[in-house]
């Protein structure tokens, strides 16, 4: 896996893949945003901190991606619509440790089910970064290991 630090200006260059991704970086939000648009991508955000539980984090990606009323909020519904995400859309996942903590079955679900969309050709381009510590970080913002 390529440093965090560049994964978002690797991804947007075309030099990684799309997929899910571990991102370090001290960019805010609104530097996140300028530099996929400039890249011809759009970007949503989850705050994972206050999403910490598969109800709350399948609300909020619903909202982050604009889904529609009728978006029943469970792992299939989530499946069936991000294939229809028009792209190419990088996701930042922020605080993505709280669920990895706290459902850490429920945060594998939807780390297999974003893979798999971001991995069919047929479809636009589609990243998610996980931006902040995990549950198995240490104090050290140097380790950084693999989702």
């Amino acid at each position: 896996m390529s440093d965090p630090a560049d994964v978002l200006a690797d991804l947007l260059a075309g030099r990684l893949p799309p997929g899910v991704h571990r991102w370090s970086s001290e960019a805010d939000e609104s530097e996140v945003v300028a530099a996929a648009a400039r890249a011809g991508w759009a970007c949503a955000v989850v705050d994972g901190a206050r999403a910490s539980s598969k109800y709350r984090f399948l609300a909020a990606v619903g909202r982050a991606l604009r889904f529609p009323g009728t978006y029943g909020q469970n792992l299939d519904a989530l499946a069936d619509l991000l294939a229809d995400v028009p792209g190419p859309i990088v996701l930042v996942w922020e605080e993505w440790g709280a669920l990895a903590a706290a459902e850490p079955g429920t945060f594998a679900a939807l780390v297999d089910l974003f893979s798999e969309r971001a991995a069919d050709p047929r479809r636009p381009g589609f990243v998610v970064l996980l931006h902040g510590r995990g549950p198995d970080d240490t104090d050290s913002p140097e380790r950084r290991p693999d989702a």
